[in-house]
């Protein structure tokens, strides 16, 4: 199935949060914090001004963004389990720098 979302929504796959704590110990489903950052699925097209005008949004499909804690709706595509939010309550976009690309690697 394919999904477009209308509007100023934002579809995104939650990054995957750790399975073991620093310590070594392997955390739970039920008990793990979820992950606020995402990577960008889709997008809608934007809102319209007062004057008509379509302003799109500034997200792109790929990038990592980071999310209010408590926003959104959580909805299941083709057995994936993604999240759609509206674009206000996206915080920034998270880019590489040369600093953590080389500790990443």
């Amino acid at each position: 199935m394919t999904f477009r979302p209308l509007h100023d929504r934002v579809v995104i796959r939650r990054a995957k949060g750790d399975l073991r704590s620093k310590g070594g110990i392997i955390i739970p489903d039920t008990a793990k914090e979820k992950p606020q950052e995402g990577e960008v699925i889709a997008f809608g097209p934007g809102l319209r001004d007062e004057n008509e005008r379509l302003m799109p949004l500034d997200e792109e499909s790929g990038e990592v963004i980071l999310f209010a804690k408590w926003t959104g709706t959580e909805i299941g595509i083709d057995g994936e389990d993604l999240r759609i939010v509206k674009e206000c309550d996206i915080m920034g976009i998270a880019e590489k720098t040369e600093a953590t690309a080389d500790t990443a690697g």
